[in-house]
């Protein structure tokens, strides 16, 4: 169990990264440092260092801020295809370190779970900007940030509920973006 249980906090955290890769990394950090809700066990511990902290919290406000600018959103989304899988790796090797998972499985569940996560998003972002005139991108930004939170602290808490969560996401996710292409599609003929 677990490892089971291992996998869960795994692909929770991991799922958060692919909407905002420093977040949960920061997260988990904070937690370990001054709760006793997560305990990461070495070398993860690192992350709960102060300047390892400072590192993320600078990281977390720069993607936090720089996705609500038009422009610099779309070069964070590029840049998050190598930066998201990296730190849902990490993070799925930290989240789970007090389990009994292997960290090479944790690493490459991590990398997947957030990598799906961000090309997800980054396709859901052109649709927002498409039905929105962009002016609807700033909101998704702050939908995912809270999100990413959420699934973080889920996956601590409560790991089985943030997989359903990411389940449930991912459907929504893939149904909004399919209407909405079907809508464009139509109002073009």
């Amino acid at each position: 169990m677990d490892v089971v249980n291992g996998l869960l906090v795994a692909v929770g955290v991991s799922a958060a990264t692919g909407l905002n890769a420093p977040l949960p990394l920061l997260l988990l950090g904070l937690l370990d440092r001054w709760t006793g809700w997560v305990d990461l066990g070495a070398p993860w511990d690192a992350l709960a260092e102060p300047g390892w902290l400072a590192v993320l919290v600078v990281l977390t406000v720069f993607d936090v801020v720089g996705d609500k600018v038009p422009a610099v959103d779309h070069v964070l989304h590029s840049v998050g295809l190598v930066a998201a899988p990296a730190a849902g790796a990490v993070a799925a090797m930290a989240g789970s370190s007090g389990t009994d998972l292997a960290p090479v499985v944790a690493a490459i569940a991590g990398a997947a779970v957030a990598e799906g996560t961000h090309v997800t998003r980054a396709a859901v972002r052109p649709v927002s900007t498409l039905a929105t005139g962009g002016i609807g991108n700033p909101i998704l930004s702050v939908v995912e940030d809270v999100t990413s939170i959420s699934l973080t602290v889920l996956a601590i808490m409560v790991p089985i509920v943030a997989v359903v969560l990411v389940v449930v996401l991912a459907i929504l996710a893939v149904r909004v973006v399919r209407r909405v292409r079907r809508r464009l599609t139509v109002r073009r003929r």
